[in-house]
């Protein structure tokens, strides 16, 4: 489908009258817990990952505290985020880092933050974003699936999405957008059982009407 101006004010349009207000929902005080607390998102919840950050960032809240805690002491915290043989030493890696290399300072460019051990374009663009102010284009699984359903991109891949949303949203609507997307995707646009007839893009909605 050809994708026209209006499309894309009708849909920013839309969602922000269905979520006027989006924040993350990633519990964090500093850009170091976000940062942390975004790595640990990864194919966990961000409420699971709410349960945990609380322990975890009570006892090492800051890089140099957790760049100084062994694994044995961040793994039994991680656990129930999954994958947390991983999780600890990326999280635990990440800390170190930003003290040998970046003084102590969560950086601000994608170049330094996606240098950093566990941080991708994804959790880099969001620290940057939420953290920092910044305008970027966040690709989850779900700005990913909505992105393509609503016709936005064709991208195969992530990298490829963000590049095509950022070629045709407004710049001043990303950060937005993202979040909506993300809103979207856990109340409606479920990956297997998108509710569609409930949606407030169904009308519109190109995967919608396919269906119908």
């Amino acid at each position: 489908m050809e994708i026209s101006t209006a499309y894309i004010n009708t849909i920013l349009r839309i969602l922000k009258r269905q979520y006027p207000t989006v924040k993350t929902q990633l519990a964090h005080k500093t850009p170091f817990q976000l940062l942390v607390a975004t790595i640990l998102s990864a194919q966990c919840t961000d409420v699971q990952v709410n349960r945990v950050t609380p322990v975890l960032f009570d006892r090492f809240p800051t890089p140099d505290k957790l760049a100084g805690a062994s694994l044995d002491e961040i793994k039994p915290i991680v656990f129930s985020t999954g994958f947390y043989n991983n999780k600890a030493k990326n999280i635990k890696a990440c800390a170190q880092s930003i003290m040998t290399v970046h003084g102590g300072i969560v950086p601000t460019s994608m170049t330094a933050l996606t240098g950093l051990p566990g941080v991708g374009r994804k959790t880099a663009n969001l620290v940057r974003s939420v953290a920092f102010g910044m305008d970027t284009i966040v690709v989850d699984t779900h700005v990913y699936r909505v992105s393509r359903r609503l016709g936005l991109s064709k991208g195969l891949n992530p990298a490829k999405v963000e590049s095509d949303l950022m070629a045709i949203i407004p710049q001043k609507s990303w950060n937005d957008l993202c979040l909506q997307m993300i809103y979207l995707g856990r109340e409606f646009c479920d990956a297997r059982k998108p509710l569609c007839r409930k949606c407030p893009l169904q009308e519109i909605c190109p995967s919608n009407m396919k269906n119908s």
